[in-house]
């Protein structure tokens, strides 16, 4: 029987905590938006299947009123071992968590509230596991709409990026915060006998994530599992794709697009991970109905006019003076009907002397020296932290390397990846390669607009890296992450480059000098996927978003020290939620790149009785030249008093990285 609980939302009817069982006798549990109506109904349902804790939404929370205002029912579903679920969970994306995910969507198929039709939408990890859930085909599963997603767990993810390890955000943030909102009890109120037990097992039972992203270092079967590129031929239900440029996956979607064999539209906005009504930088826009049009096609047969629409809208950005507070993106929105675009043409630019010109010149080389410091104008790589734009590139570059155009005649656009070519060479065996692209002002301001990272021992292959010989030349193909740029007649493009990307990117362990060779047999260049300015055909009118209340909130912490006698540069940041607070440092040293460290602290929350639970887990990862070294501490109190404690160590040896 479904309990139904006091919800101010009129119209919106909240049945909590009902229980979907799985072929093991594990029961997941969710929570139902459903439609207040006087009689009873048989509604279409879209899930969201992540391990975000359903009971932390804030009742009232527009994206789960919205469905069922506009008829459908929205679940939100704990993934296994999280949440008020049973069971455990030792990693993200695990077989038997897809799996789940099959079974949840038939069961809910099954129910006397549904129709049979279950769609799946999800941000980050819930679009992750939607295009997981797709690829397994259940019949019951009508679309799908993910939001901010991988198609690729290795190359395109919170993890590694070109084969560097990521830096504050896998071991700092995310990792460590995952360790304390798993061992989170439960919320008491919907559970009844089960609540100890559910704990007690998640406690008991649960595992930090990152070992295992540390123990899988190079590309392989672990990160095979997930990555829905491999087997998109197996998605068979419709695709909405939502994505920001400023998003940490801004390259999945076209990439994906090129790949399925059903039904699919992309919608990509200036925003970084959110969703287009909160995303910054904005334009925000009021992108739900947009959905609702999807769902009312592919549920109740209704022509909504969207299939007719062009299948891919961008949002074209221009150059504005780079601020990291920056509200809004300059830019228009743009239209094609078809991927890859018919007019694009390649636009070369060769590296000359601190100059890109349109055709190779003199053989000549560039030296630069590894600093493992560069890169803390470009911005926090962009995956759940609410902030973090790039500012000003000049004080990173004036320690790399640095190419122009000449002021631009015309304007020049560019949609989709481009790629920095480069013949190289290093005094080290391991060694990265970070380029960045940006645009120039007339004020001299450098706006960045996107980065490519390979580690160069992964230069053939990210399976079965293979060191540097020391001095040796060797040719790179850099991507560069996915982008749609209108660059400013007058203004200047630049490409950069240097070796390390702090704090985004793990510095490799050995110090260097690199060249880059350019012009004569070897033209190091960059290849820019040029496109006409306007589109083939006219895009879409999206209303504004309805500015939401955390636009008011304090400014997190975000501080970079240079201690110029130890030679430590060190990131300190702080984010205060209604559950807790996160607070991460990271250090590099930049006379010795193979000591940096990283550690974060997490802390949550949660009144119980007359006093106060509370869950603190900290992570700690210290590299040498030859290892990682990884502690991580989870401790639970009930008002100071110890319920469980539990820590794990671990030494991981570095595989090139």
């Amino acid at each position: 029987m479904l309990r139904n609980v006091p919800y101010p939302t009129k119209g919106v009817r909240l049945v909590k905590n009902v229980l979907a069982p799985m072929r093991d006798g594990v029961f997941l549990a969710m929570d139902l938006y459903m439609p207040d109506s006087a009689e009873p109904g048989r509604f279409a349902v879209v899930m969201e299947y992540i391990p975000y804790r359903k009971d932390q939404v804030r009742p009232g929370d527009a994206f789960y009123d919205f469905f069922p205002l506009h008829g459908y029912v929205m679940a939100r579903v704990d993934c296994r071992g999280t949440g008020a679920s049973g069971g455990r969970t030792s990693d993200e994306y695990m077989a038997l968590e897809q799996a789940d995910a099959y079974e949840v969507v038939e069961w809910i198929a099954g129910q006397p509230w549904c129709d049979g039709h279950v769609n799946m939408i999800g941000i980050s990890y819930g679009g992750f596991s939607a295009l997981q859930c797709a690829s397994l085909a259940p019949p019951h599963l009508t679309s799908i709409i993910p939001m901010d997603f991988t198609d690729d767990r290795y190359l395109d993810d919170c993890h590694y990026v070109g084969g560097l390890l990521r830096m504050y955000y896998d071991a700092g943030y995310y990792g460590c915060f995952m360790v304390a909102w798993n061992a989170a009890p439960p919320s008491k109120e919907w559970l009844d006998a089960d609540w100890g037990a559910i704990w007690d097992a998640h406690l008991e039972g649960n595992q930090p994530y990152l070992l295992e992203w540390f123990r899988h270092q190079t590309d392989g079967p672990y990160w095979r599992n997930g990555s829905v590129g491999d087997i998109a031929e197996r998605i068979r239900c419709p695709v909405f794709m939502i994505g920001g440029w400023r998003d940490g996956y801004c390259n999945p979607p076209f990439r994906l697009y090129s790949k399925l064999q059903v039904p699919q539209k992309i919608l990509l906005g200036p925003w970084n991970h959110n969703k287009p009504d909160t995303g910054i930088p904005g334009p925000r826009i009021d992108y739900l109905p947009t959905v609702l049009r999807w769902l009312d096609h592919w549920c109740k047969g209704i022509d909504t006019g969207l299939m007719d629409e062009p299948p891919i809208v961008v949002y074209m950005q221009k150059y504005d003076r780079p601020d990291p507070l920056r509200r809004e993106s300059s830019g228009l929105w743009r239209a094609e009907t078809q991927w890859p675009l018919r007019n694009e043409k390649q636009r070369v630019f060769y590296l000359d002397r601190a100059a890109l010109v349109d055709e190779p010149g003199a053989a000549g080389v560039d030296c630069f020296e590894y600093l493992p410091s560069v890169g803390t104008t470009s911005g926090l790589w962009s995956a759940g932290v609410p902030f973090g734009l790039p500012g000003d590139q000049r004080s990173d570059e004036a320690l790399s390397l640095v190419y122009d155009t000449a002021p631009l005649a015309e304007d020049l656009a560019i949609l989709g990846r481009p790629v920095a070519v480069l013949h190289v060479a290093s005094s080290a065996s391991v060694m990265g390669f970070v380029v960045r692209l940006c645009e120039v002002g007339r004020d001299g301001s450098s706006h960045l607009i996107a980065k490519g990272i390979l580690n160069a021992t992964r230069r053939d292959s990210f399976f079965d890296p293979v060191p540097l010989v020391p001095d040796e030349v060797v040719k790179l193909e850099i991507p560069v992450d996915t982008t749609g740029w209108i660059f400013t007649k007058g203004n200047r493009i630049r490409l950069s480059i240097s070796s390390a990307d702090f704090p985004n990117v793990w510095p490799t362990p050995e110090s260097g000098v690199n060249r880059v060779l350019r012009g004569g047999q070897q033209p190091s260049h960059v290849v820019l996927p040029e496109v006409p300015v306007e589109g083939d055909t006219e895009p879409p009118h999206f209303a504004p978003a309805t500015p939401k209340a955390d636009e008011a909130m304090p400014l997190p912490q975000w501080e970079i020290i240079e201690e110029l006698l130890s030679g430590q540069t060190r990131l300190r940041f702080a984010i205060s939620r209604p559950f807790g607070s996160i607070v991460a440092e990271a250090s590099v040293d930049r006379l010795n790149p193979a000591n940096a460290s990283i550690s974060g602290r997490a802390v949550i929350e949660q009144p119980f009785a007359n006093g106060m639970i509370r869950v603190v887990s900290e992570t700690v990862v210290q590299s040498t030249a030859t290892h990682f070294h990884i502690l991580v501490d989870l401790k639970v109190t009930m008002n100071d008093t110890t319920h469980f404690a539990r820590h794990w160590t671990e030494s991981v040896v570095r595989r090139l990285l």
